[in-house]
């Protein structure tokens, strides 16, 4: 094992989740420790010196979701002396319009929005050959074609314009109108039971405008209608976000492949054209690794004076960058850097000579970093504008000649810094992972069946399957760590994790998505990893990859002729953050799933909101929420879950 693994195991193991050690006793990412000692000793502001500053002015009202700022009359405050606000909401329906309208509302529209522009792509790319982006996985493209319907024996690019049609007219379908994306994809059992809750979605856009307008002053009092409402916007958050948004990225740029591969800041080269991509819709940034891979590109870097140029992914972009199949093919990428946390402290290293970004998690105080440290920042999409940086609007039809334009950009950067001769520090941290794991890789390296693993897990081997998904926050016990600790102590009991977000980073600087972690397994888990060769966390990519998640769970459920509800799994996003995290729990919680969140959500000013949440919508066949902070006791409820249906299933 590695020191530094060594280091993090011995890290966690006090358990110091106070304020007094805070950040560096929850910063378990060695490079980001390095980098937050050096950006802090600066004076900079970054985001866990932010989050203290903040945690002394937070406000308790809005913890809780009893605060309101929808009408003119407010903003207004609920407690038990005042406990109607001015238009005679009380708390019940002002926490729960909260959390449609703050939370599952932007999620659900942002993993929608995220799917329709890469139907955009697919349908320039068989339009265009030539605009960037091409067909890469035409099998894929053939059999989810033809199970929406279409025909699927028709040239391959009409296919392909088919089916991008046919996702985005399903978009923007009425409410009214049965979601074709759901009937064609979604479980049928589940199904039944939407339309037997009136759950069964329409549009998106519809379903997403049709929830936002329940929430105008004066319009809906309903609390549960409300919570049922955020469940229906979950069901339309799978099929038409995120399921269709991971089948159209795998047509267009290779369907994940389970091979080895490099994560953390000591990636980054001083002698080499460092590029960034940082967002969720890696479709610019895919052209720009192929182009750059090209001896023209190379030989332009080199007259520059660089010794080469790479492409390094960030967040969520680079975990799909990471696992496609075709990425990896190509000689300009680099690898994986890191979780949303480390964004500010990855630009004060000096070595990034161009930071591209689209949309989610790039953080507002870039720029500052940018104007400091000498990288140029490049938006490639215009749903995110910052300060000061230049645009490569988003055009798929033009994505090459926009690929272009943002290597000459990342050239020029490289030969200032260079004729500046600025000062560089590039932490020297790197972790091995294997990586590339999904519906298709898994079930290829079972032999082309899930008897394997369903074998597995009646026999115990394998007790259940915990998908440790979305962010890290700069909370105190969190950082990072506490994902750590879940997944160290489920694998400790035979647990089979699946990671997808910035969690899967953590996976990755931590050790637990390398095969050595195998050694670190309870008995049973410890022999499937090595038989197989695999890490006991296997990881999906990014949050996104969700929608990869549940099509496994699907399979296997389809292959037992069980309803997803009835298997032995959790699913855990132990540091969420925003309003995407909360759409995906909604989606769990439709597929019938323990869905475990921390911290704490602003839910808890209505004791109804918070029943019907972690009670009552498991008595109608769905799903519920659990929240819980302590690890320890969050390996204990995940076991005891699993544990649970596994005696439901009689195995």
């Amino acid at each position: 094992m590695e020191d530094v693994h060594k280091w993090q195991r011995q890290h966690i193991k006090v358990h110091d989740q106070s304020k007094e050690g805070f950040p560096l006793n929850v910063i378990i990412d060695p490079a980001m420790r390095e980098m937050y000692q050096h950006v802090h000793a600066q004076g900079l502001t970054n985001v866990f010196d932010r989050f203290e500053q903040q945690e002394k002015i937070r406000c308790n009202f809005c913890a809780q979701g009893l605060s309101c700022q929808l009408c003119a009359n407010g903003p207004c405050r609920i407690n038990a002396k005042v406990p109607r606000g001015n238009c005679g909401v009380d708390a019940h329906v002002m926490v729960a319009r909260n959390f449609v309208y703050r939370h599952v509302t932007i999620g659900t529209a942002a993993n929608i929005f995220h799917a329709q522009q890469a139907a955009r792509t697919l349908k320039a790319a068989a339009e265009n050959p030539n605009s960037g982006l091409k067909i890469r996985d035409t099998n894929k493209l053939l059999k989810y074609a033809e199970m929406a319907g279409l025909n699927s024996h028709e040239d391959v690019n009409k296919v392909a314009v088919n089916f991008a049609n046919f996702i985005m007219e399903d978009m923007g379908r009425p409410y009214w109108e049965e979601s074709k994306l759901v009937q064609a994809f979604a479980p049928p059992k589940r199904q039944e039971l939407w339309r037997k809750l009136k759950l069964y979605p329409g549009g998106g856009f519809s379903e997403v405008a049709t929830a936002q307008t329940k929430c105008m002053t004066n319009l809906n009092a309903d609390p549960i209608d409300f919570l049922l409402t955020s469940v229906r916007l979950g069901v339309a958050n799978e099929y038409q976000g995120l399921f269709a948004l991971d089948t159209l990225q795998e047509i267009l740029m290779g369907t994940q492949r389970i091979r080895t591969a490099k994560q953390n800041m000591g990636l980054l080269k001083k002698d080499m054209v460092n590029i960034i991509t940082n967002g969720h819709m890696p479709l610019t940034a895919h052209v720009v690794v192929e182009l750059a891979s090209t001896p023209e590109w190379k030989e332009k870097a080199s007259k520059a004076g660089a010794s080469g140029i790479q492409i390094l992914g960030h967040v969520c972009e680079g975990q799909q960058l990471l696992n496609y199949e075709d990425t990896g093919k190509m000689s300009a990428y680099g690898g994986q850097e890191g979780e949303w946390l480390s964004e500010e402290y990855l630009l004060a290293t000096g070595a990034v000579d161009l930071f591209m970004f689209d949309y989610n998690c790039t953080i507002p105080t870039l720029p500052l970093y940018a104007k400091r440290f000498g990288t140029t920042m490049v938006s490639t999409h215009e749903v995110i504008r910052m300060p000061g940086t230049e645009v490569v609007e988003f055009k798929p039809e033009e994505m090459r000649k926009q690929a272009e334009q943002i290597l000459d950009m990342a050239i020029a950067a490289y030969a200032k810094r260079k004729a500046e001769n600025r000062e560089v520090y590039i932490p020297p941290h790197v972790s091995d992972c294997m990586i590339g794991f999904s519906t298709e890789s898994v079930k290829e390296a079972l032999g082309g069946s899930w008897k394997p693993l369903i074998d597995a897990i009646v026999e115990g081997k394998i007790r259940g399957i915990a998908t440790i998904v979305g962010c890290t926050t700069a909370r105190y016990g969190q950082g990072g760590s506490n994902i750590f600790r879940i997944a160290k102590g489920l694998i400790e009991k035979d647990i089979l994790i699946l990671s997808g977000g910035c969690t899967s980073s953590v996976m990755e600087y931590t050790g637990l998505a390398d095969p050595k972690a195998a050694e670190e397994c309870g008995p049973g888990l410890k022999a499937v990893c090595k038989a197989l060769g695999i890490p006991p966390v296997l990881s999906y990519g990014a949050c996104v990859d969700i929608g990869k998640m549940t099509q496994t769970a699907k399979e296997i459920a389809d292959t037992l002729d069980v309803d997803t509800n009835m298997l032995p799994i959790v699913i855990g996003a132990p540091e969420y953050l925003e309003q995407k995290a909360v759409a995906d729990a909604c989606t769990a919680i439709a597929l019938g799933w323990l869905v475990h969140v921390a911290p704490v959500p602003s839910v808890t000013g209505s004791d109804v909101v918070v029943k019907t949440l972690t009670e009552t919508t498991e008595t109608l066949g769905l799903g519920k929420l659990t929240v819980e902070v302590s690890a320890d006791k969050t390996v204990q409820l995940y076991v005891d879950h699993i544990e649970k249906k596994r005696k439901e299933l009689g195995i």
